[in-house]
């Protein structure tokens, strides 16, 4: 295709462009500056904004909470779920309802109807618990061990997902941590309210499994608004955690229910509560689409100081610089964390059973044995530009 002639040309004419070339050019590598904007890439910080909203979120539905139960002595955690997954049945269940083809509610729920069902029992369980907890244990406990949802998303995560990390995440991870144990420290060294702790030990149980439960629903979450629909898992949620809330207050909370001393302040607060709650539920699988639920649970560990920094203006809570410090470094550690890409060995075989629920699978015969193929996953769109050859 080349003749003998052309190719010593070339061959000089390459040599001839590299010597001239400065050597600044050649040996070039990025600045600091540049450095800086590789990591603070636009799609990180958004990821960082939106994480940021969710916390906000769950400080106004903290906030809802301390009222309704201090002021007003409402203690009714299954209610209040209850409001929300009436919204989520109105919006999405609803929306399933009127699509046609394989996206119809009656033909997801002939798929994998008791998939959901199981989903849904975890979800509201995982709420009950944590709310629970806080009658019997410390908010010093339950602050420590709801960060148990963490370790338990990267595990199922790796072994379910097959998400695998790098030293960075785990070094993110650490870093997050510490920055609630500071957050914690210093809630004992300014004297914050702790609360009674009476039966400690089966309020961090409780704690203990709720934040399991959690975790379980995070990695299920990622999985179906990955590979399914956010309007699936929000339709089914509203489906299945309607049905099961709904019996679950008629059994527990009924007579709790009618010794609210209603008025138009109490109304006021529900539905905050509930408009703060049905915003968490629908906004999550956005910012978990975009990223991970464990980068997603980094996020939330803020909404804590959040409702701090609320508290200091509401309930005279006493400030310590401690509290600016412990945020920073719970963002550094988030920034550290989603800094780096991680990847995922995806089997071909994986997720069968999910997505083929009720039709028989059928194996393909292989020439040889079946090797996973690795797949890149990152928060920010890396791509990096191969130099372009031109051959004349």
């Amino acid at each position: 295709m080349f003749s003998s002639e052309m190719i010593p040309s070339q061959q000089n004419h390459v040599v001839t462009t590299i010597e001239t070339m400065p050597p600044e050019t050649i040996t070039s590598s990025p600045t600091m500056v540049q450095r800086i904007r590789k990591v603070f890439s636009r799609e990180l910080l958004v990821t960082l904004a939106l994480g940021q909203v969710l916390s906000l979120l769950i400080c106004g539905i903290g906030l809802t909470s301390k009222y309704l139960a201090d002021d007003y002595h409402a203690n009714t955690p299954v209610f209040q779920s209850f409001l929300n997954y009436i919204l989520l049945f109105l919006v999405y269940t609803t929306t399933l309802a009127v699509r046609q083809g394989e996206e119809n509610l009656l033909a997801i729920l002939k798929r994998r109807w008791w998939k959901y069902m199981i989903l849904g029992l975890i979800d509201i369980e995982a709420n009950y618990l944590v709310i629970k907890a806080y009658q019997y244990t410390t908010l010093t406990s339950v602050q420590l061990l709801d960060c148990f949802t963490i370790p338990v998303v990267l595990l199922l995560s790796w072994f379910f997902l097959l998400v695998r990390y790098k030293a960075v995440h785990f070094v993110g991870v650490g870093v997050c941590l510490l920055g609630i144990g500071l957050m914690v420290g210093t809630d004992v060294l300014v004297g914050r309210q702790q609360g009674l702790g009476e039966h400690k030990l089966l309020g961090d149980l409780l704690v203990l499994g709720g934040a399991t439960l959690y975790g379980i629903s995070n990695v299920c979450e990622e999985f179906i608004v990955k590979n399914l629909s956010r309007v699936e898992f929000l339709g089914m949620m509203g489906l299945f955690g309607s049905f099961f809330s709904g019996i679950q207050l008629a059994i527990m909370e009924h007579k709790e229910l009618l010794r609210v001393p209603w008025d138009w302040q109490i109304g006021l607060l529900y539905i905050g509560f509930s408009a703060c709650m049905f915003g968490l539920y629908s906004f999550m699988p956005v910012v978990i689409k975009r990223s991970s639920a464990a980068s997603v649970n980094l996020s939330l560990l803020t909404a804590d100081l959040y409702t701090l920094f609320c508290g200091l203006l509401l309930f005279q809570y006493k400030f310590s610089g401690l509290y600016l410090l412990s945020f920073v470094i719970i963002v550094l550690g988030l920034v550290l964390y989603t800094s780096s890409s991680t990847y995922v060995a995806q089997d071909p075989r994986i997720y069968k059973q999910f997505r083929n629920a009720g039709h028989p699978i059928t194996d393909t015969p292989t020439l040889g044995p079946l090797e996973p193929s690795v797949t890149y996953t990152s928060l920010r769109q890396e791509i990096e530009e191969e130099p372009r050859i031109r051959v004349a």
